[in-house]
Formats: structure tokens, sequence, C-alpha cells
């Protein structure tokens, strides 16, 4: 982990992916295409299950019209997202840590770590009830399983955004092609599902229902991700170039949230068909979904489809949970962690209250958990949609790519309709708790409520001391200086000792003519070597095997070969871990400068030979220079 002033977002992948080709309008789009499908998933995981269930079971296709009117205000809102990254250059925790006091700041964050850590949770249970139903492991089983899977998930993907896109894309496509195919077999009734676009709220449940769905839609880390995901493609920073990346960009989110206003729209229509049209209406949990649907469509791949889909649904709105926590907590606390630590840390915050609540409380008490997961989105919506549409508004930041006048309308409707609903579900979810509670009760009154307040004086201030005062134009407007800083280059650092790791491999070569080629004929070149043979770990400097002795001879050699450039040598040998040893070794060298050069191997590559590079530079007082050790 590491803490630094400002960290492009997606560091590893910040302006990876080229745009700058020769072609016409499909290869320039195909080129900007990607990131939005990595959003997209998160408009259709597991959370959104339950409710258009739910709505299809109980309402047959009337509650259609709520998922369009859902796809529209997320189009909207993820189109404001990368229009944010695309003209400022930063991600929506960065604004926002640059916009508002330390108090607001910590707030935002804890929240946002919070709708993370549950829409981990709706991730982990969904998951595990595909595999669960699909294998008949037992529910907690299924759970833990979800934590390896993930990790072994990140290191195919490690830092590669079009591999990640492209993973991604196909999870999308494998749930679209398995709820396409139930479509097919439930044969609904298109007229009758016609009439489910027309706007009707038929009863109080709908009304509730209805708030599910629209709440459990737009995601709240989804705003987070997407105006840092968009910073991944480079483009020419001119005012037509910005102009070009806002229209693709947004042709990108049509697109994806479309194929995800599908999957969400097939879910309540297989819903609908299978149970509403056979007089199941109560039929709100997946798994008694799963059971049901093989003996009412007549098919036994029915239900098998149904758990392949829902076990992609969560494999992919997993990958999307680990980036949005690294951009959070980079763009909040200016904080880095490596990607797979990030992923263990959410998915174990997940994990431990799944497992807790199926085992003590058993298999049902899934729904209510995944239920509970949205509560706490629903909570943490608004925190993220009011920054975003104070940032996009700003005619000083945004310059010309400020939003219009009927945009800012649209994103403050969609944000009063959204927090007004999900207000309500959550007054809902309290008064239900107060209700049905005995001895918890003081609890409820002396925890839940003071934090519910805070929270909503949070969300005022937000909302309305933007308004009088734009506080973030006192405050740095961008992760630069306005002015550029004064460097003195009367004295500069010359390098009269450089030390050189060498492992006799290939790379050997390139880290040498490096060394050799930076320092003047009088300087000295330090050979460092560590011997990791079994004799030398044991033993130390008296190690005499013949690796050791074959070791010190090539020594020799390359020593020599530097003498004969004019420079110095020194040859230091030690025994054991590259990793414990190397950095003692270097610093006791005192040299003004360190050479190594990396295997050009990642991944599983790390974990067979070893990632000696980023396990000491950290712990070695001189400078170091990586040399790449594919050129």
């Amino acid at each position: 982990m590491k803490k630094a002033a400002h960290i492009p977002s997606l560091e590893e992948v910040h302006g990876s992916v080229e745009t700058h080709m020769v072609g016409g309008f499909w290869r320039r789009l195909s080129a900007f295409m990607g990131p939005a499908y990595l959003i997209a998933v998160g408009y259709m995981d597991p959370g959104n299950w339950a409710t258009d269930i739910a709505g299809g079971s109980k309402f047959g296709y009337t509650l259609l019209w709520v998922l369009v009117l859902s796809n529209m205000i997320a189009l909207l809102l993820q189109s404001l997202s990368a229009r944010l990254g695309l003209v400022r250059r930063m991600d929506l925790a960065q604004a926002s840590r640059l916009a508002y006091p330390p108090f607001v700041n910590y707030t935002l964050y804890g929240l946002a770590e919070l709708a993370i850590a549950a829409c981990d949770l709706a991730e982990v249970l969904g998951m595990a009830i595909g595999v669960h139903l699909l294998t008949g492991i037992p529910l907690s089983w299924a759970v833990v399983i979800t934590l390896v899977d993930t990790v072994l998930l990140m290191l195919i993907m490690r830092g590669n955004v079009r591999r990640m896109e492209s993973i991604v894309l196909g999870l999308i496509t494998t749930i679209g092609v398995a709820f396409l195919w139930q479509v097919i077999m439930s044969d609904p009734h298109l007229p009758t599902l016609a009439t489910g676009l027309i706007p009707s709220i038929p009863n109080d449940d709908a009304l509730y229902i209805t708030i599910g769905i629209i709440g459990a839609t737009v995601m709240p880390h989804n705003l987070y991700l997407h105006s840092a995901l968009v910073q991944t493609r480079r483009f020419a920073r001119t005012p037509k170039g910005i102009k070009e990346a806002i229209k693709f960009n947004f042709i990108d989110s049509a697109v994806a949230l479309n194929l995800a206003l599908f999957v969400n729209g097939a879910i309540l229509v297989v819903a609908a068909a299978a149970f509403y049209t056979n007089g199941l209406q109560n039929v709100t949990d997946i798994q008694d979904a799963y059971r049901l649907l093989a003996p009412l469509l007549g098919n036994s791949m029915a239900p098998i489809l149904f758990a392949i889909a829902l076990i992609a649904s969560g494999q992919s709105s997993t990958v999307t949970g680990t980036l949005a926590g690294q951009v959070v907590m980079e763009g909040y606390l200016g904080l880095r962690m490596r990607p797979w630590i990030r992923r263990i840390l959410t998915r174990s915050i997940a994990i431990i209250p799944a497992v807790l609540v199926i085992v003590i409380a058993g298999d049902g008490a899934v729904g209510d958990l995944l239920v509970l997961s949205q509560v706490v989105l629903s909570l943490q919506l608004g925190f993220a949609i009011i920054p975003l549409i104070h940032f996009v508004s700003d005619k000083v930041a945004m310059g010309e790519h400020v939003i219009g006048r009927v945009t800012k309308i649209f994103a403050w409707l969609s944000a009063a309709i959204i927090i007004g609903l999900n207000a309500k579900l959550v007054y809902a979810e309290i008064t239900s708790w107060i209700t049905n509670a005995s001895t918890s009760v003081l609890v409820i009154w002396l925890v839940v409520i003071p934090v519910v307040v805070f929270c909503v004086v949070v969300l005022l201030y937000i909302t309305f001391v933007p308004l009088w005062g734009r506080p973030w134009r006192t405050r740095v407007a961008m992760p630069h200086a306005d002015q550029p800083t004064t460097f003195d280059f009367t004295e500069l650092q010359t390098f009269s000792r450089i030390a050189v790791t060498v492992d006799f491999s290939t790379v050997d070569s390139k880290a040498l003519r490096y060394a050799v080629s930076m320092c003047a004929p009088s300087s000295t070149i330090i050979l460092i070597h560590v011997v990791e043979t079994v004799s030398s770990i044991v033993m130390g400097q008296d190690a005499l095997d013949a690796e050791t002795s074959s070791d010190k001879l090539r020594l020799e050699a390359y020593a020599a070969q530097i003498d004969a450039t004019g420079r110095h040598t020194e040859v230091v040998i030690g025994h054991g871990s590259p990793r414990h040893v190397l950095p003692n070794l270097v610093n006791d060298s005192t040299p003004d400068l360190l050479v190594m050069a990396g295997h050009g191997h990642s991944g599983l590559g790390d974990f067979v030979h070893g990632a000696t590079i980023d396990a000491v530079r950290h712990k070695i007082r001189a400078p170091v220079i990586v040399i790449p050790g594919r050129l």
C-alpha cells in the first residue's frame, strides 16, 4: 500500500488503450467501446434478480415500464459520469476529495465503501446460490468458493483492460443467451407484454416493488467506476477530441445498458410467463424460481440455464466491484492497494456475514440478506449522484463541455426520483425493524436513527452548499499546481557507484549495458548476486557447493569485461532468499543508483518465479531503475 498526493485513476491501465487509428466511424467507435460493458454488469447483478422475479410473478408484465424508466435514468447518469472523467481527467472520488471538507469527504468515502461491500454481498450470495443449485454443494461452502474463483479471475485479467472487457463481455453474452432461450421457452403473450410498457401502478405492493426495481438498478459504485474507466482511452486533448470521446462513450453506454435492460426485462418476462400466468404470484425467492421453472415450462434445460446465468452474473459483477473499490480508495484517500489484496479484503467482508447468517439462520435467510444489501445501496445512492451533477454543471471546471440546461433539469429530476423512492424504501425498512423488534429497539433508536440523521445532514450539505458558494473553487481545481514549478538544473546528479543485480540470465546483459552507459570511466560498478542453493541458505558464507563456486567464476568473468571499459568493479555475494538478502547487500554497498532487470513475467509467473523487484525496491535507500526484461 502506498500514499501519494495524486494518483491517476486505475494507474496500471490509465491511458493504455490507443484510439488514434486510421479508419472510419466504426473503427474509431470500437476503440472507445468497452468501459460501459464493465458498468452494465452492475445493472444485471444478482441483487436485481429478486425484484425482477417478484415484479413478474406478482404483477405479470405490468412493471416492464419501470425497467425502461430505470434504464433511461441510468443512461443519463452514466453518461454524466463518463463526461466527468473525459473532461476533467479525474474520477468522481478524486473530484469529491478536492471539493469537500474532510468530515464530508470521509463520510462519502465510508458510505461508498459500505455500498461496495453491500453490492459484493449480493454478488457473493447470487453466485453461491447458482453454484449451489447447479452442483448441490451446501450454500455455506458455495459462498467460500466465491473467494477462490474471484482471485483467479483477477490474475487472468491483470493489467490488461481490453482482456478484462472481453471476459466480461463474454459473461454478459452468456447471461443474455441463457435468458433469450428461456424467454423463447416461456412463450410470452406479446400483445399482453406490450401493455406492460404503459405506466401504471396497480396497488401499494406494486409501488414497493417499483421502488425496489429503481433503487436496485442504479448502482452508486458504477458512477465512481465509469468516470475512471473512460480514462483508459488515450485521445487528443483538444475540444474536438474531447467532444468526439464524449459522443463515442455515450454510444458505448447506450448499447451496453440496453443489453442490461434486455436481461432484466427477460427475467421479469420469464417470471410473468412462468409464474404469474400459472397463478403462482408469490415467487420472490431465487431458489423457488429455479425449482419451479422446469415443471412450469416443461423443459429441464430452463433451470440449468437459469443457474448458469446467475453464476455468470455474480462473476462478472465481482470484477467491477474490485475496480470500484480501488477507485474509491485511491480517489478519496490517495491510497493504493494491490488489486488482489483489495479483492480478498472486500470479498471477505461480504463472505463473513453471509456464512454467519446461513449457518445461524439457515438458507432461507438468504433472501432477507439480499434485501438488506439493496437497502444499504439505496441509502448511499444520493451521495454519489448529487456531487456528480454539481461537478458536470460547473462551467469553470468543465468549460465548453458543461452540461446544458435541459440535461441539468433531467439530471436533477432523476436524482429527486431516485432519492425520494430510496428514502421511502429506507423509511419503510426502518419502520419495519422498529415494529418487529423487541429487545433490539433501543439499538435502533440509539445507533440506526442517529446514523441516518447524520447522513441526511451530509446529504443536505452536498446538495445546497455548492449552490451558494461552489466550495471547490477555493480549493485545488486540478491535481497539478496552477503555475509550473521552477527547477534548478545547475547542480545535476552524477553516479559514481552503480549497483547491478545479476542472476546469470539473459537479462543481465541489458542491465549491465545500461549501468555502464550511465557512469563515467572512473566510476565503480557493483555486481550483486544472491546464491539460493539449500547449502548456501543453511551455511551462508561457508557454503562450498558447486553452484556457489560456479557463480563466483561467472561474477569474475562479468567483472573482467567491465574492467576492460575502464570502470572499476566490486563483487558482492549474498546467500539466501533474494527478497530478504538483497536490500541489506545493496544498502551496505552505498550505491548512488541500483539497476535491476525485470524478467517479463506476471500473474501466475510471479507465484512461480517470485516478484523480487516489488519486494525489495521500497527497502532500498538508493534510487532504483528497472530495465524491462522484454524490450
